[in-house]
């Protein structure tokens, strides 16, 4: 009896092989930033639920290097996981019309227009504008 051919697949650094899938792992890796950077804003309304003097100390932590060097990486990662998820938005939800798909590009420009205007109006609320 003739074993069958499996092929061999590296354990740890099989996402290597293809710029598609290492695209892949920096969106899922991505995450992690996020989900750290969701969990320091839960600490900040922590503090500010304890009053003025723990948010006060909170916003006196977030000046350390450190965080500064973290919240600017995680703000590039927010930025390259969204693009990252706008692009395959048309496979992950493609959109119907009568018989048709809407265009990919319909949809990826939608996105993207909306994004726009929601960080508009977040700059306007917080006074930049």
């Amino acid at each position: 009896m003739r074993n069958p051919y499996t092929r061999e697949i590296p354990k740890y650094t099989w996402y290597l092989r293809q710029g598609r899938y290492v695209r892949y792992m920096a969106r899922e890796v991505t995450s992690l930033f996020i989900g750290l950077h969701a969990f320091l804003l839960i600490c900040g309304l922590g503090a500010l639920s304890q009053g003025e003097v723990a948010y006060n100390e909170f916003l006196a932590v977030l000046e350390s290097p450190f965080y500064v060097v973290f919240l600017i990486v995680a703000l590039l990662f927010v930025i390259y996981h969204s693009i990252a998820w706008f692009n395959v938005t048309p496979q992950a939800m493609p959109v119907q019309v009568g018989e048709d798909f809407l265009p990919g590009g319909i949809i990826i420009g939608a996105h993207y227009g909306i994004w726009a205007v929601a960080t508009i109006v977040v700059l306007f609320l917080a006074g930049v504008f």
